[in-house]
């Protein structure tokens, strides 16, 4: 009887299928019980092209503010934006982590010159799209590279921009190069515009979930996505863990994301070391109707 089903081709599927699982679920069994931050990575793979499509979906979803803030929500802060940063028609700004150019298209429309990087290769396609499907090809640049290793020329921008949180996935080390590497490429009167989470705001709880689907953002097939977050409180850094194992072929993926949490203090001084020589803080995103305003802490830093 055992010879017959080891003899038969979709029992033998079904052994392969059975032992990829086995060993996935081993593997999440085995793994370290407090991994250390940037031990593994530390951020999504957004370079990679399948799982960059399944964000951009994220990101153009108006169901939810995930990935990025929904249209309502994007126009307020576009306006604050705009004055902060005191831009006009010919300003020239630059979109760190620009995503599919939903802020960066929208200030070209108002006759800004944006460059936009990012090493998410179907956000960037998106946005070159979007720029010129909106008339605006002319004023937009976008990069397909990781920021941390841009080449800008000095001085050949107004005002920079980096939203949504996104400095927090980088370690010290590479934030304050990236700081620099913006100062530098501000000319006289510059400004740049961080939005972070509030240290305080942030959970610091550990906690664990998981879900199934068939589809989204952790796969196309059917799948099984496991997480736990850790908090690092001598770091003040969550370290999250996805594992989602593939169900059709036992496959597991393992992501790591790290979340540097800032103190006011820590980062105002930051920018100073980069070349900045006034911070402003705006908590609460200087009381504009977010959904989440209360999460966050604004800085805008000027060179003179």
């Amino acid at each position: 009887m055992l010879e017959h089903i080891a003899k038969t081709p979709d029992r033998m599927d079904a052994v392969h299928e059975s032992a990829g699982l086995d060993s996935a679920l081993w593997r999440i069994y085995n793994r370290p019980k407090r991994p250390e931050p940037w031990s593994i990575g530390g951020n999504l793979p957004w370079d990679d092209p399948d799982f960059s499509r399944r964000m951009l979906d994220q990101h153009l979803d108006e169901s939810h503010g995930a990935a990025s803030r929904q249209a309502a929500e994007r126009g307020i802060v576009l306006e604050w934006l705009w004055d902060r940063l005191e831009l006009a028609p010919g300003s020239r700004l630059l979109d760190v982590t620009c995503g599919p150019g939903l802020y960066a298209v929208e200030l070209a429309r108002r006759g800004v010159y944006v460059t936009g990087v990012d090493f998410a290769p179907a956000a960037i396609e998106y946005a070159e799209e979007l720029a010129t499907r909106e008339g605006v090809a002319e004023r937009c640049r976008f990069l397909l590279q990781d920021v941390r290793e841009v080449a800008l020329a000095p001085a050949s921008f107004n005002a920079a921009l980096l939203l949504y949180g996104q400095f927090a996935v980088f370690t010290r080390g590479d934030a304050q190069k990236l700081l620099t590497t913006v100062a530098e490429a501000l000319g006289p009167g510059g400004r740049l515009i961080v939005e972070l989470l509030d240290l305080e705001a942030i959970d610091k709880s550990d906690r664990t979930w998981w879900c199934t689907g068939d589809s989204g953002l952790w796969g196309d097939t059917p799948f099984l996505h496991l997480g736990e977050r850790q908090w690092h409180p001598e770091d003040n850094i969550s370290v999250e863990r996805f594992c989602t194992v593939h169900l059709e072929t036992g496959a597991m993926d393992q992501i790591y994301l790290c979340d540097q949490g800032y103190e006011v203090a820590e980062m105002s001084a930051m920018m100073e070391r980069a070349g900045f020589d006034r911070v402003d803080v705006y908590p609460g995103w200087d009381g504009l109707p977010l959904h989440d305003a209360g999460m966050y802490v604004t800085y805008v830093a000027q060179k003179s």
